[in-house]
């Protein structure tokens, strides 16, 4: 078994410009297993699906502590590499960036995304504060001899922060500023048009990380513009909900049960943990 400086060490050499890392982000043990099955090469937490699964509604209003238990259980339960969402820091101190590097650390993980957003949807921490907090979750890194990947998250378009026209330009500052802080990639959530990808990839200077939705570019366009890490967020785990909403539907509405018939096998679940 690899140690954890290893496991860290192989995900941040995934991140190659081109040849992007695929991530389908997990909420649980048993979906974590089946994208170890699948040979994925690492798993990535989605922060929404752990905040539903433990009866929160997304953005922060679960706790560190909460959070932090979800990844874990999903730590023990594979092998490869594990990146938690952690949001951002549940808290916009030092302290908070502190404690929540700390905790991924304790639960397993050896990667986390942490974002500039705040409780404000119009408002984002200052960069040069957010920048301090990344350079404070690098030390807490080295101290603990974990080489933590940090996916550094701004939510200037995600938000629609300020004017359409000074988004971009923001994001790059941001996006190099973070870097420059000791942010092994830049996640620029609510982008997914071609040219701005592009754009983005070649001015921030970082590994970039798109999180795609169904009208997304094709992966094979992804790789053309250069981005170095793919993630799925929380919609794998929204299609899951959906498809069980929907047998639901059809035995109130119907009263029959064809929607079941795609199941996965009690058996094959139960030898994922044997």
């Amino acid at each position: 078994m690899r140690s954890r400086r290893e496991k860290a060490e192989r995900f941040r050499s995934l991140h190659q410009p081109g040849h992007p890392v695929v991530l389908v982000n997990a909420w649980d043990a048993i979906s974590a297993r089946i994208i170890e099955s699948l040979g994925f090469g690492a798993v990535a937490t989605t922060s929404a699906g752990i905040a539903f699964l433990e009866g929160f509604p997304d953005g922060q209003r679960i706790g560190r502590a909460e959070m932090l238990a979800g990844v874990a259980r999903i730590c023990r339960a594979v092998d490869v590499p594990v990146t938690a969402d952690l949001e951002g820091g549940y808290g916009e101190t030092l302290d908070d960036a502190i404690a929540t590097a700390e905790g991924a650390i304790e639960a397993g993980a050896i990667g986390l995304n942490f974002e500039d957003g705040s409780d404000d949807p119009e408002r984002l921490i200052d960069a040069r504060l957010q920048a301090e907090r990344i350079r404070a979750i690098r030390r807490v890194a080295d101290q603990h001899g974990v080489p933590l990947v940090i996916n550094a998250r701004t939510d200037v378009f995600l938000n629609r922060v300020g004017g359409e026209g000074g988004r971009m330009d923001e994001t790059l500052e941001r996006g190099r500023l973070y870097h420059a802080a000791g942010a092994d990639c830049i996640f620029v959530p609510g982008v997914t048009d071609a040219r701005s990808i592009e754009q983005l990839v070649r001015d921030i200077g970082a590994p970039l990380n798109i999180l795609v939705n169904a009208t997304a570019p094709p992966l094979e366009e992804m790789k053309r513009l250069g981005v170095a890490r793919v993630s799925l967020g929380a919609r794998p785990m929204l299609s899951a909900l959906a498809a069980f909403r929907d047998v639901a539907i059809q035995v109130r509405d119907v009263g029959t049960f064809s929607s079941m018939a795609n199941a996965m096998t009690h058996a094959d679940a139960n030898a994922l943990f044997e």
